[in-house]
């Protein structure tokens, strides 16, 4: 039987009707200023999983940030995936250039832990670099959230095509709270949860990939409405495969992926042969690596679904068992967002 949902802190407050708002999307660059801004002016919590984090050219304010904000008594949480120094965020490097990057990821995670931090590195560093891995990537500030997008915290990661939602809402900020509590106790455990669903008092659902091999909740709702949808858009790193792939190629469709020729050694190898074995092409023709990851989906009568995240829908992901989180989304105001990111930072430019 699958765990129940995890339930708010016993010292949050219940949200009040006016602090709910249409999340907003940021880019990648606005939201780590909006964020870095935001923590210098924290009062009790500052909490961030992510992928990878390191102390960069363009990530090094949010380091200081979180430092002083530890400093002066906010409960400041940090994880991130071991993923960070062991890969290098994505680039696979000699053994000299990892132990440079595991001596910088060190520094940082004690320059943390010495302000008075709480941190901790997820998943392990044994068997494939793939498994168990936590994508996860959200950070909350009192009770504001940032998520539902891809961006990583370091330098290459807020370069990407990328964005995060921000969710004025103090009921999401207490449920990530627990998912992240949830996450820490699991990778203590080398082990997964199952899937979760969790809702904040409207049609939305925040799906959460616990990571058990073979369970994605997110990939199972992408199969869901893609069954239904007459269109779909989709906006993500890879190439779709698996069923979700294979019903994508009977429905009306746009996809926008990285074509191999903007992708690190190992991920031109993945993107390649998931053309091949699918026949998928890709619209996507800029010369900035597109880390975003979303679908919509038009249903009969023209009404429209969304499901934005970090999941990348692709199915080895699922069968590893990575970590993810995603929103599932009916709201129009949202919708548009997503589709005008689209418009300005993925389709085809218009010619001059």
């Amino acid at each position: 039987m699958a765990p129940s949902a995890p339930t708010a802190p016993a010292a949050a407050q219940p949200a009040t009707a006016s602090a709910v708002v249409t999340p907003r999307l940021l880019t990648a660059t606005d939201y780590l200023a909006d964020a870095v801004s935001r923590i210098a002016t924290a009062t009790r919590r500052v909490l961030i999983t992510t992928l990878t984090l390191a102390d960069d050219d363009k990530t090094g304010p949010l380091i200081t940030a979180l430092e002083a904000a530890a400093r002066r008594g906010v409960d400041v949480r940090v994880a991130a995936d071991v993923f960070t120094y062991v890969d290098a965020a994505g680039t696979f490097l000699p053994r000299g250039h990892l132990t440079r990057r595991k001596r910088a990821s060190s520094a940082m995670a004690s320059r943390l832990a010495n302000a008075g931090a709480t941190f901790m590195w997820l998943g392990s560093e044994r068997g494939l670099i793939w498994r168990g891995r936590t994508h996860t990537k959200f950070c909350v500030v009192d009770d504001v959230a940032y998520a539902f997008g891809g961006v990583n915290l370091d330098d290459r990661g807020v370069s990407n095509v990328d964005f995060m939602l921000r969710c004025e809402d103090a009921t999401l900020a207490d449920m990530l709270d627990a998912v992240f509590a949830r996450i820490r106790e699991a990778s203590l455990l080398e082990q997964g949860h199952r899937s979760l669903s969790l809702r904040t008092g409207n049609r939305d659902e925040v799906l959460v990939d616990g990571g058990v091999p073979g369970d994605s909740i997110i990939y199972r709702r992408a199969v869901k409405y893609a069954k239904r949808a007459e269109h779909i858009l989709l906006v993500s790193q890879y190439c779709p495969t698996g069923e979700l792939g294979r019903l994508i190629e009977s429905r009306d469709h746009e996809l926008y992926f990285n074509p191999p020729r903007l992708a690190s050694a190992a991920n031109r190898v993945l993107i390649s042969s998931s053309m091949a074995v699918t026949g998928h092409r890709t619209r996507y023709g800029r010369d900035t690596y597109l880390h975003a990851k979303f679908m919509v989906f038009t249903l009969p009568g023209g009404r429209r679904v969304a499901l934005t995240g970090s999941h990348n829908f692709v199915a080895g992901g699922v069968r590893l068992g990575t970590r993810e989180i995603a929103l599932l989304t009916h709201r129009d105001g949202l919708i548009s967002q997503l589709i005008d990111f689209h418009r300005r930072e993925v389709a085809p430019q218009a010619a001059n």
